[in-house]
């Protein structure tokens, strides 16, 4: 197979908030601010944060923006066993079953009844890409890195979504 160049990145974690949510969260006509524009075309990290509470701590959280359906906060396992949560490994927005948490914004608290997860790995490209790549929204890759500690990921999710 030909050799692509795709960048890595690690996320911090974050929380995507619905509308429901960010209005309970920071009041009723918030919006949210952009901090900075993120390498997904049309995301960004907000300026809002929250607290994000588990049965055993909590921590700090930012908002990544625009605002979506359903509230989604994304950790590392290390974060979720440090603030007692169960440690479920998911793609991106299937939440069902997943663990909840409370959030907690200047204005007020949500309940989340799901919503926590350690996100899959993920490639993001756009379809054109895809289709050149022959891949589609849904595969599963793997990828190598070089350098002087090279490693190889496995069950890459691919990502190639327009919007």
């Amino acid at each position: 197979m030909t050799a692509r160049k795709v960048p890595v990145e690690i996320s911090a974690r974050h929380v995507h908030l619905s509308a429901v949510h960010l209005a309970a969260l920071f009041g009723p006509s918030s919006t949210l601010g952009v901090l900075k524009e993120i390498s997904q075309p049309g995301q960004f990290a907000a300026q809002e944060t929250v607290t994000v509470i588990g049965p055993q701590g909590e921590l700090g959280a930012r908002v990544v923006g625009p605002v979506r359906e359903a509230t989604q906060v994304e950790l590392t396992s290390t974060e979720c066993w440090q603030i007692g949560l169960p440690v479920v490994l998911r793609v991106s927005g299937n939440l069902a079953g997943t663990p909840g948490c409370r959030l907690r914004g200047p204005a007020g608290e949500v309940e989340l009844s799901e919503g926590v997860v350690v996100v899959q790995r993920h490639l993001h490209i756009s379809p054109e890409q895809a289709k050149e790549w022959k891949l589609k929204h849904g595969d599963t890759v793997s990828i190598a890195t070089s350098g002087n500690r090279p490693v190889t990921f496995h069950d890459v999710y691919v990502r190639s979504r327009s919007g």
